[in-house]
């Protein structure tokens, strides 16, 4: 039996389950559910956030909850004591407080240093998440962002500027843990997990960091006493590893990971579950595929005319895809491709970046001009790319009222690809109209350099190499 509030998913397909209820998640709405039908255990774990927030509640009305522990669930979400699980186990997290008012907020981020990511408790999709730089910004935002009370604090942690983040996706049944895979994202940490593209197997951490996020994956899974499926969160910076956050259940990655090495995570859960282990189920060793997969985010950009298409804390993806190929490069350029956000191999190339990035768009301008691209840009980007010797193009500004500008050029087909990294937190009217052109004109775009570095492996690639497609029951028996 099942119970999902959405009757357009396909885990409502009739080959999902016996029975379908499309009720609301509630606590009325399912205890109603279970009376009717008397089950032997309720499953929590697969249905995100939700359903993980009735818990609690409906053990306590007599709902034999099964797999991990409603008790385990919430000490995962109690800000103390998983920083006392953290302190105890030897892993680090980012310097953090809790702030009911602007003035504290202020006071606990001078005290733990700027930039901070703030958010509000109890939010799903990283709603009303910010980072924040200064105080000014940051009393703005308390005084207008958000609504706060003692019981509804404004969470204030340490931004861990430039980090690489990483995904986790562990099953475990109480004796053994199994990491299914760890997962590097593209984009860097501060972006939300589910907006950021990401790659099986990690392609630049270290062999030491990844023993440490095997380890500490391992650690959590014994400490919270998890049975079934678990998401960890980590942040690499400096060769030093820090968690971001744990959730005892089933992530958005979990049909990801389960594709890219062959094993039914989510099912080998759900035995897990109803009392069997991962020996008697043939799982016991992490799998390493031989070959690339990228799992990108979809986003819904053409509906919504004029949007700025920025990336940030707050999730804005409706759905995702996946790239799979021996050659990374090709991988990505293949999930882009299924993103409708297809790699150009050649053309011109426009560019406008923030100040703090125009050091690292140096190397990207010169590697497209490498590729046969022609390079364009406005501004201090074109004045920095001139002065490192790179064959630029200029371009004005949309506020400068001259022409040539880019907008001219999309209109007219010149431009294949666009790399617009924003200038701060209030976008300039000039920086939308850009990032929402492209859209409009169905130019390939990146907004943050990280993603402009993986287009040019897929773009390499699609240069060099042919567009093969392989079906994944042929990469698993290659790597069998």
């Amino acid at each position: 039996m099942l119970v999902n509030s959405h009757p357009e998913t396909v885990s409502t397909d009739s080959d999902t389950s016996d029975k379908h209820y499309v009720e609301p998640l509630t606590l009325e709405d399912v205890l109603y559910i279970c009376d009717q039908e008397k089950p032997d255990g309720v499953i929590v774990q697969f249905g995100g956030q939700t359903p993980l927030n009735l818990a609690a509640d409906l053990k306590r009305h007599g709902v034999p909850i099964i797999g991990t522990s409603p008790e385990s669930i919430e000490l995962a979400e109690d800000r103390k004591f998983f920083s006392a699980l953290l302190d105890r186990i030897g892993l680090k997290q980012a310097e953090a407080g809790t702030a009911i008012s602007a003035e504290e907020a202020v006071v606990v981020a001078e005290r733990i240093g700027y930039p901070v990511l703030v958010r509000p408790s109890f939010v799903l999709g990283g709603r009303a998440m910010m980072i924040v730089y200064n105080n000014e910004d940051l009393t703005r935002y308390m005084n207008e962002a958000v609504d706060v009370s003692p019981d509804r604090p404004v969470l204030v942690d340490r931004f861990l500027e430039a980090a690489v983040e990483v995904d986790v996706d562990c099953i475990s049944d109480g004796e053994t843990s199994v990491v299914g895979a760890i997962m590097q994202h593209i984009e860097q940490a501060g972006i939300h997990s589910g907006d950021s593209a990401c790659v099986i197997p990690a392609f630049s951490l270290s062999d030491s960091i990844k023993k440490q996020i095997l380890v500490a994956a391992k650690d959590l899974a014994r400490e919270l006493e998890v049975r079934g499926l678990m998401n960890i969160q980590f942040a690499v910076k400096d060769e030093e590893l820090y968690v971001i956050e744990v959730n005892p259940r089933a992530s958005r990655t979990v049909p990801f990971v389960s594709k890219s090495i062959g094993i039914p995570l989510a099912k080998l859960a759900a035995k897990i579950m109803v009392g069997k282990t991962l020996k008697e189920l043939g799982f016991t060793e992490e799998v390493l595929p031989t070959h690339h997969c990228v799992k990108e985010a979809v986003f819904p950009w053409p509906r919504f005319p004029g949007i700025d298409i920025v990336l940030g804390p707050e999730m804005k993806s409706t759905g995702e895809v996946m790239g799979i190929d021996q050659d990374m490069g090709m991988a990505y350029a293949k999930a882009q491709i299924s993103a409708f956000n297809p790699l150009p191999t050649g053309g011109n190339v426009f560019f406008s970046v923030n100040d703090r990035d125009k050091e690292r768009a140096v190397p990207v301008a010169r590697e497209l001009t490498d590729l046969g691209f022609s390079i364009y840009a406005t501004g201090g980007t074109y004045r920095r790319f001139k002065d490192e010797g790179i064959l630029v193009n200029r371009l004005y500004k949309l506020a400068e009222r001259k022409r040539p500008n880019v907008m001219d050029m999309m209109k007219n087909g010149e431009i294949n690809f666009i790399i617009n990294t924003p200038s701060g937190h209030e976008a300039r009217e000039d920086e939308v109209t850009i990032r929402s052109g492209a859209v409009a004109n169905k130019i390939s775009h990146c907004t943050n350099l990280s993603a402009a570095e993986a287009s040019i492996l897929g773009i390499r690639s699609l240069q060099e190499n042919e567009l093969k497609v392989t079906t994944l029951q042929e990469y698993h028996r290659d790597s069998e």
